[in-house]
């Protein structure tokens, strides 16, 4: 896809960089807990699950289900085309993110659909996570 303009783009913290970078790639990765091998998004310090501050990133599937969506008809800023599907997307591996599905027909909209991951060029530097409905 073309970038993007108009719109305001993560800015990557320390923190938040191999994700960013892997995104980029078209690789889908999160922080998963060396002790407990919790997944989580978003980036955190310490494992959302047992505490623990170490973690190793790593490749997740890209699929899971739709768990809630809107479909947004105004646009919190110009540079947004409207209308879109604002989502929450349950992975296979557990933790939720929020994201907008790409390439949505309303009639296919339903909870429980299955998604996987379709990154959208923003800019050079910022290929954002998006999902698709699939058949799967």
């Amino acid at each position: 896809m073309t970038a993007m303009t108009g719109i305001p783009l993560p800015q990557p913290t320390e923190l938040s960089r191999p994700f960013w970078a892997a995104a980029n790639e078209g690789r889908l990765v999160l922080q998963r807990c060396d002790a407990c091998g919790h997944h989580r998004w978003t980036p955190q310090i310490l494992c959302t699950n047992c505490l623990v501050e170490p973690f190793t990133w790593t490749e997740v599937s890209g699929r899971g289900k739709l768990y809630s969506y809107t479909i947004v008809y105004r646009a919190p800023l110009a540079g947004f085309e409207i209308p879109y599907v604002l989502a929450v997307v349950e992975l296979e591996e557990g933790p939720l993110m929020l994201t907008r599905l790409v390439d949505a027909p309303t009639e296919r909209l339903a909870v429980d659909a299955p998604v996987e991951v379709a990154f959208t060029r923003a800019s050079e530097e910022i290929n954002l996570y998006t999902f698709r409905l699939t058949d799967a």
